[in-house]
């Protein structure tokens, strides 16, 4: 009864339930018997899985994850399948961990190696057993490690690196360039070389895939948070143009007022006018914003929408796509875009198209 409840214990610890039901469930599977095997910690194989088949007894060799990162997942599967070529020829290869991406599911095909997580993401073929199955969502923990990721902070690092995706950075200059901490950017870059978003050279950091991690971005974004502030203006048109002229050129060295989302973009990659102005503003510069722009407070029928952050990094990467203007980055307003409904998404598409196409 004591061997009976430590094997259960140890089944638990390892992650095996999981894989242990649901092999439960397939006919051709006539008796499943873990094995755990008392190898050194790096041996590769943290359990062996006799099934029971109609004809023969057939091992699977499981390799067992605390993280599924896709880093993790690809040193894992090289030590799995050597230790399988070394050890036990005949097994078939698994992986387990609590989550693995597409992207780690992905490394995990490619190497033809079967894996399971706690999600209920799964897949194991051989012979007549054919097992796939896709979850939907992610764990709350994986949700807590993105979004740390896509912090106001980690943000201000993360616009840095994609201005320039094909730099190298040391740790110092980054953090020095986006005014952020150096523990800040270690962890930001650990979160990068985890996704196998980013590489290291003997240069420094470069991003590996800066479209992925943009994808990542945009799909986690839910905007710049703080306080909005709706208005109207008669100006319009030329008299705006210069009003807004107006208002950057009184600025001194960092702008204090952008041009955003939609207004933004008509001046980065123009897609579809909207009726609606948007800018960002620090409050020390809301009472100028409003005396040039000649605003006044909105309840109904507003045509100007200042927000004023929460937090102000972003005014850090402001670009001038002509004299005198000034918006947010090209990735900011992208991501502005992408959280501004249908018709944002189409105008975000095009500013990507025209502006964040990266190549090596």
């Amino acid at each position: 009864m004591l061997k009976q409840a430590q094997k259960l214990k140890e089944e638990e610890s390892l992650g095996l339930r999981p894989l242990l039901e649901l092999l439960a469930q397939v006919p051709v599977i006539r008796g499943v018997e873990p094995l755990l095997p008392q190898a050194p910690a790096d041996s590769g194989i943290d359990a062996l899985v006799w099934l029971q088949l109609e004809d023969r007894r057939q091992p699977l060799a499981c390799a067992v994850l605390a993280h599924g990162q896709p880093r993790h997942v690809r040193l894992a599967l090289w030590e799995l399948t050597h230790a399988i070529r070394r050890d036990c020829p005949d097994s078939i290869p698994l992986l387990i961990a609590p989550f693995l991406s597409p992207a780690s599911q992905a490394l995990c095909k490619q190497h033809q190696v079967a894996f399971l997580d706690h999600q209920g993401n799964a897949r194991l073929v051989f012979d007549g057993v054919f097992i796939e199955r896709v979850a939907a969502g992610q764990p709350a923990a994986v949700r807590r490690d993105l979004k740390s990721l896509f912090s106001p902070k980690a943000g201000q690092v993360l616009r840095v690196l994609l201005r320039e995706p094909w730099r190298p950075w040391r740790v110092t200059e980054l953090a020095q360039t986006a005014e952020v901490s150096l523990g800040q950017v270690s962890n930001v870059r650990r979160g990068l070389l985890d996704r196998e978003w980013a590489t290291v050279t003997d240069e420094g950091l470069i991003l590996k895939n800066p479209d992925a991690l943009l994808d990542a971005w945009s799909e986690s974004y839910t905007g710049l948070g703080g306080k909005r502030q709706s208005y109207y203006t008669t100006l319009h048109g030329k008299g705006l143009e210069e009003a807004f002229l107006g208002l950057f050129r009184d600025q001194r060295d960092q702008p204090g007022v952008l041009l955003a989302s939609f207004t933004a973009a008509n001046w980065l990659a123009p897609y579809g006018r909207t009726g609606t102005h948007n800018l960002l503003s620090q409050p020390a510069e809301l009472e100028h914003l409003q005396q040039t722009l000649a605003l006044q407070p909105a309840v109904s029928g507003a045509n100007v929408v200042v927000t004023l952050p929460a937090h102000e990094g972003v005014f850090l990467d402001a670009v001038h796509p002509s004299p005198g203007i000034a918006c947010t980055s090209p990735v900011q307003t992208f991501l502005d875009l992408s959280a501004a409904g249908e018709r944002g998404k189409e105008a975000a598409e095009h500013l990507r198209s025209k502006l964040l196409r990266w190549l090596p």
